[in-house]
């Protein structure tokens, strides 16, 4: 049988692009090959690819889901698909996706003036959370006490300009007595959780929270799948609250890391993925899915 032939779309090779490419290269049926993305380029004239699926692991989300459409545009399967990064990358944009498909999430209000932003956090009531509606590892997050510190900040963010920063994201704080939880999706499934504790109040690993193994009860499962169906499926890190009332999805990250979630539930994650890619159902551009990529071949090549 012809070997399939994928892409690994990648920037900065972090320890979990190099465990990924580990478990590609240990597989006899796939052939790899690199992509690094401030060295391709494409003539949208015709076809320069004959990739069965790309891989994105991209930490630069602007050109990588630019990228991603132009090899959509050409037939090529990606995974996450440029309908999920779009969705995902953006935090407004995920939230109003989690809105339409009825998940639970702390309360939000989004703001465009310094001004509105504040009447909005004393609406919600101290203490709120302003984030960057686009980012990662918890990065110029901040945790407003009070209206002072609220308009400290905002002066801040209004005279370092740039559209991002006009755009006044904000989440009520939810006390989590210390931890939350981040699961992992895989197509339809919800492989392993992980507690992630910290004295911070932010628990990322990226900024030294300790991940331990967390129990998969039915709702971490139903709640992580409904959350990552909602942005379009494919393969995502589901970061959830735990409340009085039940689990919220704080966010959704789709090239997350997984270098201490393995270390703290004993799975292999890139194995899992790996499989997934091979035997699993990839979804296409637009959300919806494709017929697994060894079924694919095999009708291909018939």
């Amino acid at each position: 049988m012809k070997k399939l032939k994928f892409g690994f779309l990648h920037s900065l090779i972090r320890p979990e692009e190099k465990s990924l490419l580990r478990e590609f290269q240990a597989r006899t049926e796939i052939d790899l090959v690199m992509i690094d993305t401030r060295k391709i380029k494409f003539a949208l004239e015709k076809s320069q690819f004959d990739f069965d699926l790309v891989l994105d692991r991209s930490i630069d989300y602007l050109g990588s889901l630019n990228i991603l459409r132009l090899f959509e545009s050409f037939g090529v399967t990606c995974l996450n698909s440029s309908f999920t990064a779009n969705i995902r990358g953006d935090k407004l944009q995920t939230s109003l996706a989690l809105k339409r498909n009825k998940v639970p999430q702390p309360s939000l209000r989004v703001a465009f003036s310094r001004q509105a932003a504040l009447e909005a956090m004393e609406e919600m009531g101290f203490p709120v959370v302003l984030k960057p509606a686009v980012g990662s590892w918890g990065r110029l997050v901040s945790k407003l006490n009070d209206r002072d510190t609220a308009e400290t900040i905002l002066a801040h963010k209004e005279t370092l300009g740039g559209q991002h920063h006009r755009i006044f994201y904000i989440q009520k704080y939810i006390e989590k007595g210390g931890r939350d939880i981040r699961s992992i999706v895989i197509g339809d499934e919800c492989v392993a959780a992980t507690y992630r504790t910290s004295d911070h109040w932010i628990t990322n690993a990226a900024r030294a929270g300790h991940s331990s193994d967390c129990p998969i009860t039915n709702e971490i499962q139903d709640l992580s799948v409904k959350a990552a169906r909602a942005v379009g499926g494919g393969i995502l890190a589901v970061d959830l609250f735990e409340t009085e009332n039940g689990l919220l999805v704080n966010e959704i990250n789709h090239t997350m890391e997984f270098k201490s979630f393995m270390a703290a539930t004993g799975k292999n994650i890139p194995g899992l993925v790996v499989d997934y890619i091979i035997n699993g159902k990839c979804p296409r551009s637009d959300g919806g899915e494709l017929l697994p990529l060894m079924k694919r071949k095999e009708e291909r090549l018939d």
